[in-house]
């Protein structure tokens, strides 16, 4: 990964991929602990939330942006202002891991940087659905190829959601002062289970 940045007070992550993997719902389940299984379009919306830890402040925003490829100019926007990236994709619809790797290409060129702070997050991995995707193929290629972090989750079961959001305020360099409120935050959702390959390191809420 990059260097570690200074640690920072502001933050903006943004969610990329293509329609209907989930980008709003694991927002939604992050922010309000709701599942709505009606997709919507969406264009582009803006979120904020605020962390006070001993006095200080931390602005975290999230950009939930179209899955359409039809705003080329307001996705590279996007990519310009934020500071870490959480790529989706259906872990049931292969086309949208293809999609994902795109996007990865579109951030190295407008970021122009070999390694960005990426999450890739394979959505609707709940059982029984009808996996396209194989966890194992995805997380070699994302860590071993990539050099970035791989998560699947579910929004709709609510497994694995704060765990995206916890790598993605780690690669966006969260301050470190921030873990006892992640922690917290952690305590007040349903236990996640964990829905990573074995190779995944051991979560902490250290790693903030």
């Amino acid at each position: 990964m990059s260097p570690v940045a200074k640690e920072k007070n502001h933050v903006r992550l943004v969610f990329l991929g293509a329609a209907g993997v989930g980008k709003t719902a694991l927002i939604r389940r992050f922010l309000m602990d709701t599942f709505e299984p009606k997709h919507r379009r969406t264009v582009e919306e803006l979120h904020s939330k605020e962390y006070e830890v001993s006095g200080a402040t931390v602005k975290v925003e999230i950009l939930d942006t179209s899955g359409s490829y039809s705003f080329p100019a307001m996705r590279k926007l996007s990519i310009q202002n934020s500071d870490a990236f959480a790529l989706v994709y259906a872990v049931d619809d292969a086309e949208s891991f293809e999609s994902v790797k795109s996007l990865r290409e579109e951030i190295l060129e407008v970021k122009e940087d070999k390694f960005p702070p990426i999450v890739v997050v394979g959505n609707k991995a709940e059982s029984g659905g009808e996996r396209q995707v194989p966890a194992e193929d995805a997380l070699l290629l994302v860590e071993l190829d990539w050099n970035s972090r791989f998560v699947e989750a579910s929004a709709k079961d609510n497994e694995n959601v704060l765990e995206v959001f916890r790598e993605l305020l780690q690669q966006a360099n969260l301050p470190s002062w921030l873990s006892p409120a992640l922690c917290k935050r952690r305590e007040t959702l349903p236990k996640e289970q964990a829905l990573r390959p074995p190779m995944n390191k051991t979560n902490s809420c250290s790693v903030c």
